[in-house]
């Protein structure tokens, strides 16, 4: 990452939605034919994105349930959309993906992309936290943004993401990183 990124604690402008650019982090997994959906998903986002930056791909394990390894990367890009205006986009890559909704919420999946950082915003509303709890929880998270935003501050911790990571216990989280043509 580049240094000088993330929040500061300073004045409340996060919490003023305007039409300024705002930097954002992206979480993508799949264990579906999980090269050809990260493809279509990185595909789509530098389509309607123009400039994103990718991090390293990881293999890991399937976390909550039984299933194939996951590969998991996460994506970094500027955009004035709101939030909400994200989630359309990340549902309607679901859809292009063929996710299936409903069912076991583990489990899975064609693709999965999350909204992991939305520049200093803190949003603590059910169903969509901001940032997202798994920045810190999950190294298939954690691992790829470090890669990408080493310097960005957690806007609830403070902290960097780099320090995150190093402070992470990656031993009980085993990671590969694996080489995929995007």
């Amino acid at each position: 990452g580049r240094p000088g990124r993330g929040c500061l604690r300073s004045p409340r402008s996060e919490h003023r939605l305007s039409r300024t650019v705002t930097q954002v982090y992206l979480g993508l997994g799949s264990n579906i034919d999980p090269a050809a959906n990260l493809r279509l998903a990185v595909t789509e986002l530098q389509r309607r994105f123009w400039e994103i930056e990718l991090s390293p791909v990881y293999s890991g394990p399937a976390i909550g349930f039984e299933g194939d390894d996951f590969l998991n990367m996460v994506v970094g890009l500027q955009t004035a959309l709101s939030p909400r205006a994200i989630l359309d986009v990340i549902a309607d890559l679901h859809r292009l993906a063929r996710r299936e909704r409903g069912g076991d919420k583990l489990g899975p999946r064609t693709l999965d992309i999350d909204l992991l950082l939305y520049g200093c915003l803190v949003v603590d509303d059910p169903g969509q936290e901001l940032p997202r709890p798994d920045v810190l929880q999950y190294a298939f998270v954690l691992r790829p943004l470090a890669d990408i935003a080493a310097e960005f501050r957690h806007p609830s911790t403070g902290r960097t993401i780099g320090e995150h990571w190093h402070d992470f216990d990656a031993v009980s989280q085993p990671l590969q990183r694996v080489e995929i043509p995007l």
